[in-house]
């Protein structure tokens, strides 16, 4: 990607909500005459994180950490904050202010298997 090209996601005014991703110069918001508005979001932050270009290595310069995490269609905007928040994944599960990503009532095993969320037990699966 050209190094003056960016992500930015649309929002929807009434909403809040995500509704596009584009890659762009930063120049291109000026020729929008619309009611959304489009912010800039950064694809490599994860739970206020940056980390290098396609992997989980944790950048250097962690000033590159934008709105928690990167936007997606149908996350919600919270301009109070200034983070972008995905939709809950499940009624028990409670957003983690610090990171602003959803955490389980209990915490996923660390075993190597594979699990899945039962929401009506509240307690993680373990996949065959």
């Amino acid at each position: 990607m050209n190094n003056n090209m960016k992500y930015f996601a649309k929002i929807n005014v009434l909403t809040m909500k995500v509704s596009k991703i584009i890659v762009a110069d930063e120049n291109f918001k000026e020729s929008l005459l619309d009611s959304d508005f489009w912010i800039e979001t950064s694809i490599n932050t994860r739970g206020g994180i940056h980390y290098e270009d396609n992997s989980n290595i944790q950048s250097q310069d962690q000033s590159k950490a934008l709105r928690k995490n990167f936007a997606g269609i149908g996350y919600t905007y919270d301009q109070t904050r200034d983070v972008f928040i995905s939709p809950k994944p499940y009624n028990s599960w409670t957003l983690n202010e610090t990171t602003c990503l959803w955490d389980p009532p209990v915490v996923k095993p660390d075993d190597g298997q594979n699990y899945s969320w039962n929401e009506s037990t509240t307690t993680w699966d373990l996949l065959e």
